[in-house]
């Protein structure tokens, strides 16, 4: 683990570095407060220090509100090193932001006491850390696919929405598998979820790395394409359908040829009197043209229907483009 000793006092700091290398620890040196806190700025730095109070350009206390100062970053354990023993002084240095003191000059084994109970600190630190992440992502992921969950992606839709009112398009995708009761019927919920899971793998392989891709319910979901204007989207959207349809799914089953149905608009600039429900709606019922002739393509809100070879049908009330 990483360490870094902070002291002025040459002799003294490296007597200090030899102990803690006789530890195990990887030592890190700082001859004055400024470079101990550019060392423990670093996105790789030490997380324990041992920092000396007096110090040329900042001083121990100092050192310490600057790193407690710092926004989003990893905990740092640090221990003061002091030859000041007035209680006053030892409230001083733990309020600026250490967490422990050590008065000069320090016994070993107290050091290496100390420093244990820092480790065990920042590791129960850690833990709380992975266990926040784990809930967060539980909060917004789907169990089953490890895509956004429902609320998760329309949040990021409505983000989008947002920065579509500077004229930054956002096209959006509905897809829906076909055919998906007839797979649950024949092969069991088992198999319907392994489709799921490739089917979420191949979507997410078939977007751009800046798209979101969401479970929208059951069998459907929803791709938000941020920054896709029109005349992209017939290229991303049968990029995805291929993706889907080309290869047979492999499962406990066997291998299953699956395909989609996908309904597809743009939100070229937002309309202060709409909701992302408006266009959910577009593309939900476009969802539905697809569906409605022949399913395996992608239909455009208030525009054509694409086959699975990329030739325009033209269904009733639709406009070839």
């Amino acid at each position: 683990m990483k360490i870094l000793i902070a002291d002025d006092e040459p002799v003294s700091r490296r007597l200090i570095e030899r102990t803690l290398e006789r530890y195990g620890y990887e030592v890190i040196s700082a001859g004055d407060g400024a470079e101990a806190a550019r060392e423990l700025s670093k996105p790789d730095g030490p997380r324990l220090a041992l920092i000396d109070w007096m110090m040329p350009e900042l001083d121990g206390p100092e050192v310490c509100r600057q790193i407690r100062a710092r926004q989003s970053s990893p905990y740092v354990y640090m221990l003061l090193l002091t030859s000041k023993e007035l209680s006053e002084d030892i409230v001083t240095g733990l309020e600026a932001g250490a967490d422990d003191y050590l008065t000069k000059p320090c016994e070993p084994a107290e050091l290496q006491a100390r420093l244990r109970t820092g480790q065990r600190i920042l590791k129960l630190e850690d833990n709380l850390v992975e266990a926040r992440e784990l809930m967060r992502y539980k909060a917004t992921h789907d169990a089953l696919t490890s895509l956004w969950d429902r609320g998760a992606i329309l949040s990021l839709l409505r983000g989008e929405v947002n920065r579509s009112a500077a004229s930054f398009p956002v096209s959006l995708l509905m897809c829906d598998v076909d055919h998906f009761k007839e797979i649950n019927d024949r092969h069991g919920h088992l198999v319907g979820d392994e489709v799921l899971r490739e089917l979420s793998a191949r979507l997410m392989s078939a977007v751009r790395q800046n798209d979101a891709v969401g479970r929208y319910g059951g069998e459907e979901f929803l791709a938000v394409l941020s920054g896709c204007p029109r005349h992209n989207l017939e290229e991303v959207a049968e990029q995805v359908r291929r993706a889907i349809s080309t290869a047979p799914f492999k499962t406990s089953a066997g291998d299953l040829s699956v395909a989609v149905s996908l309904g597809a608009t743009t939100i070229e600039s937002w309309d202060p009197h709409s909701t992302i429900e408006t266009y959910l709606k577009q593309a939900d019922s476009a969802l539905y043209e697809a569906k409605k002739t022949g399913r395996n393509r992608v239909a455009y809100a208030e525009t054509n229907v694409i086959s699975p070879r990329g030739q325009s049908q033209t269904p009733a009330g639709l406009q070839p483009a």
